[in-house]
């Protein structure tokens, strides 16, 4: 296995206990930071030890497991510790479309991490980042915002073409998506909007890979030790004045219903081939975000055999809530009618450890930062039932995470 250009053959890592922070992000000494939080509990790291552009193709999940076990078999560890997290890490972020050869993994010199009250502190060679703040986080300004690749109309036109093909039977279901541009006087730091998503919406997984910022409400796969869990959702709905008659509303719509079995069916024809035990219930429940509703089904299930997480992510990807069914198709259709390329949007984002530990989530309700340069992304389910105006409607409810963080 060849490692990237620069990567030492043999990493140094050390782990060790340290008294819980009490903010993970504010130890981020600077923007280009790694981060996978939620309810204040996580990972976040700096600096790069190893970097590497995973190659485009169906299997570039088990390249990069590969890649990854060459590393970290290599590296001189010591970990006292011994628990998810700890260790060497990498922070990945992949493409949506297996065409696209955008995926990154990224090893970081230093992570910061707190799981149940228990905190660790891991350093990757003799020259460790700092823990001071190299730059104060300031937040964008001078904002502007311009239309993405598609527009409203364009959207709305797609969705109207995918109604046809489905009702015609082509497929059964489709997701699109569309994109904002925000452009600030300064480079955007990713710290000020990492803040703020984890302040406004602190149930989600708020995440930074690669330029990539956001918060998603969706796991796509937690693999700790021989357990495996996943949180399905699709099926969307504005949180509105009156939640709970918000809630009653999702619950019997037969669109979203619809929606959501697409999607909780393939995760469980994915992962029933992996798992001796699998618990999938046969009702959704109500997920409540700030703004948003969702229809959920927690899956949990026991790897029958010793495998990655990144086999896991490989097998569930693309799930119907990101992409339609059946999946070929639908990708198909994605290509034809987004006339876009999401890059990373919506494809999996997380972090691995060297015992195949890991969490990833599904990249929703986020943006690609790029010096200044902010685009946005936001998608829906498309089926028979579905409304061009009303699905368009829902990419502008889900756009206003970003703009948020973005704004303030």
């Amino acid at each position: 296995m060849n490692l990237a250009v620069g990567v030492p053959e043999r990493l140094a890592v050390r782990t060790v206990p340290v008294r819980a922070p009490e903010d993970l992000l504010a130890r981020l000494p600077h923007s280009d930071a790694l981060a996978w939080i939620r309810h204040g509990e996580g990972l976040v790291g700096w600096g790069e030890a190893a970097r590497v552009a995973v190659p485009a193709g169906e299997d570039r999940f088990t390249w990069a497991r590969q890649w990854l076990t060459a590393l970290f078999d290599a590296a001189t560890v010591d970990d006292p510790l011994q628990v998810p997290g700890s260790g060497p890490v990498a922070f990945g972020s992949f493409s949506f479309d297996p065409d696209s050869g955008d995926s990154v993994l990224i090893v970081p010199r230093t992570v910061l991490g707190l799981r149940d009250g228990q905190a660790w502190y891991t350093t990757i060679g003799d020259h460790a980042e700092p823990l001071t703040l190299l730059r104060r986080p300031g937040p964008p300004s001078g904002v502007r915002w311009a239309d993405g690749d598609v527009t409203a109309p364009r959207h709305m036109r797609a969705v109207a073409a995918a109604v046809d093909r489905i009702r015609a039977g082509h497929l059964s279901k489709v997701v699109l998506a569309r994109d904002l541009l925000a452009v600030a006087e300064e480079p955007i730091d990713s710290r000020v909007l990492l803040r703020r998503l984890a302040h406004r919406f602190p149930s989600c997984y708020t995440f930074a890979c690669g330029g990539l910022v956001g918060a998603t409400p969706e796991l796509l796969v937690r693999r700790m030790g021989g357990a495996v869990e996943s949180l399905v959702l699709a099926g969307t709905i504005a949180r509105g004045s009156d939640e709970d008659s918000s809630a009653a509303s999702l619950f019997a719509s037969a669109k979203d219903r619809e929606e959501h079995a697409y999607a909780a069916d393939m995760v469980r024809a994915a992962l029933a081939p992996l798992c001796s035990d699998l618990t999938v219930p046969a009702e959704p429940q109500i997920l409540r975000l700030s703004n948003l509703i969702h229809l959920a089904t927690p899956v949990r299930g026991r790897l029958e055999e010793e495998r990655s997480v990144l086999d896991v992510v490989g097998a569930l990807h693309p799930t119907p809530a990101v992409g339609g069914t059946p999946t070929d198709a639908a990708l198909d259709l994605v290509r034809e009618l987004e006339a876009m390329d999401r890059g990373r949007y919506a494809g999996p984002v997380g972090w691995i450890d060297a015992r195949g530990d890991g969490e990833w989530g599904i990249a929703l309700r986020c943006a690609r930062i790029e010096g200044p340069r902010a685009r946005l992304y936001a998608g829906g389910g498309i089926v028979a039932g579905s409304d061009p105006e009303a699905e368009l409607a829902e990419t502008q409810t889900k756009l206003r995470a970003m703009q948020y963080a973005i704004e303030g």
